[in-house]
């Protein structure tokens, strides 16, 4: 049995459809669709994780490997030291952070060291020159504080979140787009007239099959 046929055959005995499996590992319907039909066979560890997670088996298991067929070199993924972390879509004005209607799906992550971290869905180019492409998934550190030149997640006047290079002053930020697309700008605020909130450090770049 194929990995494909078991996601599928497993999905359907938990009595989901693929949207809502596809909700639980933080992919999009056609993704589900394209590994269970075999077009896509390529996965990213953490994607088997989050497969594996959301059906209730080992990522073994979903590969078809025991233990003793593992190669050599095979870099075991250690589910323990993995949590889930909610992948967040628009963050609009108004809503707390992990707000429900915020969160599109979740995904697993390694990265621990008592920080908070949440994961974002990139839509648009304004960043393309720095790999971060449209559709990718941005793993974020919680924090309130980057440095100059850091990757940040911020919020001004509390519209929705967006993904730049962050610079300050004592009463300017500066919000450096990195993009092959010259229509995205430098964009300055005068700290006085504006609210700049920042609400986490980049610290990954997830490239999502689909």
């Amino acid at each position: 049995m194929t990995m494909g046929e078991k996601i599928k055959m497993l999905r359907l005995q938990k009595g989901m459809s693929q949207e809502e499996l596809g909700k639980k590992v933080g992919v999009q319907k056609a993704a589900i669709n394209k590994y269970e039909k075999g077009i896509v066979v390529n996965l990213k560890r953490s994607t088997i994780a989050s497969l594996a997670s959301a059906l209730d088996v080992t990522p073994i298991y979903l590969m078809g490997l025991d233990e003793e067929q593992l190669p050599s070199n095979a870099i075991p993924l250690d589910l323990p030291s993995m949590h889930r972390i909610p992948i967040l879509g628009r963050i609009p004005a108004g809503l707390p952070l992990y707000a429900e209607q915020n969160i599109e799906g979740y995904t697993l992550t390694d990265l621990n060291g008592g920080a908070e971290y949440f994961a974002l869905r990139v839509t648009g180019d304004s960043m393309n020159a720095a790999r971060i492409q449209d559709g990718d998934l941005l793993i974020v550190r919680r924090q309130e504080e980057v440095e100059n030149g850091e990757i940040a997640i911020v919020l001004v006047d509390d519209e929705d979140a967006t993904v730049k290079r962050f610079y300050s002053t004592r009463d300017t930020v500066t919000l450096m787009p990195q993009s092959t697309n010259p229509q995205h700008q430098p964009q300055m605020y005068d700290l006085r007239k504006t609210r700049i909130k920042v609400l986490g450090k980049v610290v990954k770049i997830e490239i999502t099959a689909v």
